[in-house]
């Protein structure tokens, strides 16, 4: 339990804990290690402060440390990993729902990430943040004689929390020392339990008579410049739209977006697809992110029944769709987590007009438990497909903190699509400190069709098992063994078997944070319906295949400045071989430049050719200061006519949650969803963007 001291002015923010207004607040400083000695107390003493007014809320951290020379600190881009760093996170769960939350994390630079947790679950490589949601808040931070200290300071509306006479908040910290990968955390310290495991996490009592401010953001954009679509000639840019935010209650938000623009979001790594498969890229535009939690329905495995990225972006060239307008209200009301949306695109090119309707609504039980409903409407301008609507209800339950249970139930209306319209499935986890099990089953009929969501697979009945053994044999510097084994089953809806997979696992993590992955016999059984094209006029034919593969990788250890991680996987491959060869690497000389190179090698020996494919990237960042950043990220793809694209962009903050951007594109901004690998629209972009927010 912690509380906070209401104050009528602010701190003073200058990353020092100096202003003596910081010792009207309670002290927190039960810290206790996650890693490497669960439970055990800090090896560095950490110190929290919180104090609040009617619009912000205000940290006080002081990290202290006994070899200050030792601290590691080599971040100033925002967004960047900071895992290479000494670093410090702030998890708020403002409206108690066990499940969902924000994480702000600040190094002792200064420097901010900041992310969203959905459903308790982690980002991507078990990283405590996806930094793809951008939230406002200000941080600084000093390096001192006896450590490290920041203030950071969060508006309620960042939060979309408007307040109550007298409220209470999920809460969490999270200090991380790289030299020694110690994680230690305020609440929730057994291993088994992740920093994004909200229903952990510890209460925030005590703010009061924060009511009366009235939520209202307004940010306007202007863009201008010059685009080209391939076979096209230069023609002139220039375009403007923004966004709103209003508080309707305490902790409900609605949000509309007009002529919305997407020309400053993250540009996709390209991915070249080996499976007859779609691929899941993950969403990276804001409109869309901010709230996501509420409208996420879990499928089978990452599979989802609405998917923010097929609106907006033709899922098969990557192309952007514009969108008009949209508009959503999402948060807490009456005890419930509600979720209204609906956007509408315009036609352009190959793509009708589209209107695209949502409704979601999940009832909190237990701590990270809840039921739900959700049903979604597509309308479109194609004749051939006027409609597409879903519906289904869903539960999560979290039973003696480590036992998770989760189904759903699924149906879809299309036009010329009548019955076998249904999916549902469940699955447990289950961990504790010496296993872990994933187990699930689910049935996906031959007309679903989510056209608003992701499958991998319809006609689909599979089952997963997974097993890990986790011992800590305290030997050799290892902290932790996974042996484990993978087995898959997937057969159609009538029995026949599609695909099969069993795999042992191995996983060697050091106390370094180096680590160890294998896979040291992966056998696969693959039945393919119609022909697989891989490149070309190369395409694997109908029928049946079974094959072998091996994988090894290796990742370096992260107190370093070059860090990397390399990879192999060889052997069958349908009706040959396979060899896939990857490395990344990062180098950080000093806290303004960042160096990341990646390069896949996919090498085919096929009786239908032989060929290879390699996706490289180039990025070199470069921080002036926390507000001002240059990046440039060039990849390669040789299964693309025009293998070489570019994204050069610089960003200067000159106000919180106000940005220039200088943006020049050559190639696909977004990476296709489909199966396959069909050639993407490429397009030539300059722009020069303004965003400027407004709160009264």
């Amino acid at each position: 339990m912690a509380g906070a001291a209401r104050v009528e002015r602010s701190p003073r923010l200058d990353g020092t804990l100096e202003d003596p207004i910081w010792q009207s607040a309670p002290l927190i400083d039960d810290f206790r290690q996650r890693e490497p000695l669960e439970t055990a107390p800090a090896t560095e003493k950490t110190e929290v402060r919180i104090l609040y007014d009617a619009r912000h809320i205000y940290f006080g951290i002081h990290c202290y440390d006994q070899a200050t020379a030792d601290i590691v600190a080599s971040q100033l881009r925002r967004d960047l990993s900071v895992d290479l760093d000494d670093n410090f996170a702030i998890m708020i769960d403002p409206t108690l729902s066990h499940r969902n939350g924000y994480i702000f994390e600040v190094n002792p630079l200064g420097t901010q990430r900041d992310g969203e947790i959905i459903e308790e679950q982690p980002a991507q490589n078990d990283s405590i943040v996806d930094p793809s949601w951008d939230g406002l808040w200000t941080s600084a931070a000093k390096i001192t004689s006896d450590g490290w200290t920041a203030t950071v300071s969060i508006p309620f509306n960042t939060l979309n929390f408007r307040g109550g006479s007298e409220v209470s908040w999920g809460l969490n910290f999270r200090r991380f020392i790289r030299r020694k990968n110690e994680e230690d955390v305020w609440s929730g310290y057994r291993h088994i339990f992740g920093f994004w495991r909200v229903s952990q996490a510890g209460r925030l009592q005590g703010l009061k008579q924060i009511e009366s401010h009235h939520l209202l953001v307004i940010k306007p954009y202007a863009i201008g410049g010059a685009q080209a679509f391939s076979g096209q000639s230069w023609s002139a840019l220039h375009s403007g739209g923004g966004d709103i935010k209003y508080g309707v209650a305490s902790n409900l938000i609605a949000a509309g977006t007009i002529n919305t623009d997407f020309s400053d979001a993250d540009v996709d790594q390209q991915q070249f697809n080996l499976t007859p498969n779609p691929i899941f890229v993950p969403e990276k535009r804001r409109f869309f992110l901010e709230d996501s939690d509420v409208f996420i329905f879990p499928l089978w495995n990452q599979d989802l029944l609405f998917f923010t990225r097929q609106i907006g972006i033709d899922p098969v060239t990557g192309e952007e769709v514009p969108i008009d307008a949209g508009g959503k209200i999402a948060g807490h009301a009456a005890g419930l987590d509600l979720g209204v949306m609906d956007v509408r695109t315009r036609a352009e090119g190959v793509n009708p007009y589209g209107n695209y309707a949502i409704v979601r609504v999940k009832r909190p039980l237990t701590p990270g438990s809840y039921i739900g409903f959700i049903a979604t409407d597509k309308e479109s301008g194609n004749p051939f497909d006027p409609y597409n609507r879903s519906g289904g209800v869903d539960a999560k339950f979290v039973l003696f903190g480590n036992l998770n249970l989760r189904g759903y139930y699924a149906k879809t209306w299309t036009s010329g699509l009548h019955g076998d319209n249904t999916a549902l499935g469940g699955r447990l986890t289950y961990a504790n400190n010496w296993f872990n099990i994933y187990a699930g089953h689910g049935v996906t009929e031959k007309n679903f069709n989510p056209e608003i969501g992701f499958v991998t697979r319809i006609d689909d009945q599979p089952t997963i098992v997974q097993f890990n053994f986790t011992p800590r044999p305290h030997i050799l510097n290892i902290r932790e063994l996974h042996l484990g084994v993978f087995a898959a089953h997937d057969p159609n809806t009538d029995g026949k078997l599609i695909y099969k997979e069993w795999t042992p696992g191995i996983r060697v993590l050091f106390n370094s944070s180096a680590e160890i992955d294998s896979n040291p016999y992966d056998v696969v059984y693959q039945f393919l319906g119609q022909p697989l094209n891989l490149y070309k006029n190369i395409s694997i034919p109908p029928g049946s295949y079974r094959f072998t593969a091996y994988q090894l990788a290796y990742t370096s250890a992260g107190s370093h400045r070059l860090t990397f991680n390399v990879s192999e996987q060889w052997g069958g491959y349908y009706t040959g071989d396979l060899n896939s060869a990857t490395v990344t690497a990062q180098y950080r000389p000093n806290p303004h430049l960042t160096l990341a190179v990646n390069d896949t090698l996919n090498s085919f020996r096929l009786p239908q050719g032989n060929f290879d494919i390699d996706l490289a990237g180039v990025q070199v960042s470069y921080a002036f200061n926390r507000f001002l950043n240059a990046t440039t990220f060039v990849q390669a793809d040789t299964a693309q006519t025009q293998a070489v694209s570019a994204n050069f962009r610089v960003r200067y903050t000159f106000r919180p949650d106000s940005d220039l951007y200088v943006i020049y594109n050559a190639g696909s901004r977004f990476q296709s969803l489909v199966a396959g690998n069909p050639m993407q629209v490429r397009q030539q972009k300059l722009a020069v963007k303004a965003t400027y927010s407004w709160s009264p």
